[in-house]
């Protein structure tokens, strides 16, 4: 999964709303945030042997029950050495399709040895909890089934059907993602709880901005390949392998992708601009939103790892290998190429933009992408914005509302490819020395359960009344 915190660009959705007088509580779904979280960190949910992603289904299944669900409406599906539930909430209204609230049960891999704590078992230090999936991300989807209990609890009738539903292998293959997604194809939108959130003050850890996720570009592995004769090294040919591999990967590393933006980009550019602390690239930003043609502003851009992103496609050389002897010509070299692709483009497009780029048919190329698909951006709904700015002024007032591209990937991008909108509506945050993601020592916040809860009844409600 891409990083939540990562987005420096993107764009404020002004949100003026009066404060709140009194914070509301809600001390079962609070707690309820917690126990889930702690007893589904515990459960190594990691693909390969000793894979407990089923048991983690089965706890957050056996919560609906108890929340008032049927056990006719929740589904719990085995593949391969994983598993996905899906749970249903009928509404009032069959006509209308129903709302998809989605996360995934699975966590990258985590060693006892290189952890201060044992990954797998959840400790509460500080007001901060501690382990694998606490924030990638046990704890959000804890929090947005906690809630939607906590609207059964207090009587709420959708008229929409809601359906939460958590996939097994976000973070690998992504084969139940796919299977999820192709059930629920008919659905209105999708809010991915796996996607967006909030950046905190270093100093302060007062909320600065908030950001959703509206598109992501699509992950992309090439292989570059060149095979000849080899022989001795003491008799040199001219068709050297290696040395035409070589020549490929210049040519790969040299070259630009068109520049290129969309309403979500053009957004980001035009209200992150005051949150970049950069003077130059803060004015790159407002002249490449004004004109993408700006090849001042796109220089700027492109230098900057943070940005360059967000400009049209990359591709970049990750992986090498080749030969088989000191003292032999190379028989065999190849390369990876890992591309993020702007939305709107095929895998195949670019790669054979590449194989022009190269220009020698002596290089092979070949898509070897696992677990990707392209998928283009979600429209900006007034419906959505206004429920979430809503939500957040609920929760957090005053705090401006961000719209991003990520690049990279996550469940919405299954959604977007079967032409249902997804957006990455997490209302979780950290600071950005907090960020720890798929590395060591993961950590949340605890004081996102209350203001949570806040935003997801807010927001689930004006969704489906």
């Amino acid at each position: 999964m891409p990083p939540k915190f990562c987005v420096v660009l993107a764009a404020s959705i002004a949100c003026s709303m009066p404060a709140v007088a009194k914070e509301p509580t809600y001390p079962k779904a609070e707690a309820q945030v917690l126990d889930l979280s702690q007893k589904a960190i515990a459960i190594r949910s990691v693909r390969g042997d000793g894979n407990k992603t089923i048991d983690v289904a089965r706890l957050f299944g056996d919560a609906l029950v108890a929340g008032g669900w049927s056990t006719s409406d929740i589904e719990i599906t085995p593949v391969d050495d994983t598993a996905y539930i899906i749970a249903t909430w009928k509404g009032s209204n069959p006509a209308l399709k129903p709302l998809v609230i989605s996360g995934h049960m699975d966590v990258v891999e985590a060693k006892r040895e290189d952890w201060e704590r044992d990954p797998f078992v959840p400790v509460v230090e500080d007001g901060i909890l501690y382990g694998r999936g606490a924030s990638d991300m046990k704890f959000d989807g804890a929090l947005a089934l906690s809630t939607l209990i906590e609207l059964r609890r207090q009587g709420f009738k959708p008229r929409r059907t809601i359906v939460i539903e958590f996939s097994g292998d976000e973070e690998t293959t992504m084969k139940t993602s796919a299977i999820i997604a192709e059930k629920l194809k008919n659905a209105e939108l999708v809010i991915n709880v796996d996607g967006g959130g909030g950046l905190l003050d270093e100093a302060t850890a007062k909320p600065l901005f908030w950001t959703w996720q509206g598109a992501e570009k699509t992950y992309a592995d090439y292989r570059l390949e060149v095979t000849n004769p080899g022989g001795h090294s003491s008799a040199p040919r001219p068709d050297n392998a290696i040395v035409q591999l070589s020549q490929a990967l210049v040519k790969v590393g040299a070259y630009k992708f068109k520049a290129e933006q969309n309403e979500i980009t053009k957004a980001a550019f035009e209200k992150a601009a005051p949150f970049t602390e950069k003077p130059e690239v803060a004015a790159a930003m407002r002249a490449f939103a004004a004109n993408p043609a700006d090849e001042t502003a796109l220089a700027t851009l492109r230098a900057d790892p943070a940005m360059v992103g967000l400009v049209g496609t990359t591709c970049v050389p990750t992986m090498l290998g080749g030969g088989h002897a000191e003292n032999a010509l190379p028989q065999r070299a190849f390369a990876n190429i890992n591309c993020r692709i702007f939305p709107g483009h095929s895998k195949e497009e670019i790669m054979a933009e590449l194989v022009k780029v190269i220009g020698d048919p002596v290089v092979k190329v070949t898509d070897v992408t696992v677990g990707s698909v392209a998928s283009p951006a979600s429209p900006l709904r007034p419906d959505l914005m206004a429920a979430v700015a809503k939500a957040m002024a609920k929760a957090y007032p005053g705090v401006p509302l961000i719209p991003s591209q990520s690049s990279g990937a996550s469940d919405s991008m299954w959604f977007r490819a079967v032409g249902v909108p997804s957006y990455g509506l997490s209302p979780t945050f950290a600071k950005d020395s907090e960020s720890f993601a798929h590395g060591l020592n993961e950590r949340t916040r605890l004081s996102n359960i209350r203001p949570g809860i806040t935003y997801y009844l807010s927001l689930i409600t004006d969704l489906t009344k």
